[in-house]
């Protein structure tokens, strides 16, 4: 029964990883939250429950047993300090960039100013903390999960609002590959757990199209950027006007 309670452990993590919490699945599987906290302590989920519950985080069956035989050898997260390290040394955090977005040690040397033995250096540092396999032949190999994702808090994500927001928003969106849109809603509590489900099947979504564009040529990929943010929010003019 090792391999249920690995499958079970796999959708605990994803699940954890979407944010979705068991409420929501209740909801979403026509289940109480205590049904479904049951269902999860026991192990006792039928191959109909795990289909279903499958689907709601975006894969088949099929792809959930691979994720779970996997998952004990790939990285989910990075430490804190790991995070620090990649973030107090630019060149480092580049090749680290690269090598999750599959380029291949002479993509990087011929894009970037950095010679081979440099940027080796810098891989086995990458394959030192778990973010790759440094194979013969100087291929690398992932070692990532699906899920991969940087700390919510961590360096990484303070970098990227401090040195990177700017960056980024800083374009008139033109381009037709380009797209910028702005909603605003007033929504309720029900509505607004959907919606947050929705984003975070997006973003599982552009996960699973980064992977399989993995096997294209460099030349034929585009580095894409893409920025999901919602929070409660009133423009501080309307606030201005709010009666106390």
């Amino acid at each position: 029964m090792q391999e249920i309670s690995h499958i079970v452990a796999t959708l605990k993590r994803l699940l954890k990883a979407r944010g979705m919490t068991y409420r929501e699945l209740g909801a979403a599987l026509d289940l109480s939250e205590p049904s479904v906290k049951r269902l999860f302590s026991s192990e006792r989920l039928t191959l109909e429950r795990l289909a279903q519950v499958s689907a709601l985080l975006g894969y088949t069956l099929a792809e959930l047993t691979q994720e779970a035989a996997a998952s004990s050898l790939q990285l989910h997260v990075l430490t804190r300090k790991q995070e620090t390290q990649l973030v107090s040394n630019e060149t480092l955090l580049l090749v680290a960039v690269c090598a999750l977005n599959h380029w291949t040690l002479a993509g990087i040397v011929a894009a970037y100013r950095l010679d081979t033995p440099a940027c080796l250096k810098h891989l086995l540092v990458l394959d030192r903390m778990g973010l790759i396999e440094l194979l013969p032949g100087d291929r690398i190999r992932l070692r990532i999960a699906r899920d991969f994702d940087w700390l919510p808090d961590g360096p990484i994500r303070r970098y990227f609002l401090q040195q990177g927001l700017g960056e980024f928003v800083d374009s008139r969106f033109e381009n037709e590959q380009e797209t910028l849109a702005f909603a605003h809603a007033m929504l309720s509590a029900s509505a607004l757990a959907q919606l947050q489900l929705e984003l975070r099947r997006l973003r599982a979504r552009v996960a699973e199209l980064h992977a399989e564009s993995g096997s294209a040529p460099l030349a034929q990929r585009t580095g894409v950027g893409m920025l999901l943010a919602m929070r409660e929010w009133e423009p501080a003019a309307f606030q201005a006007l709010r009666r106390t």
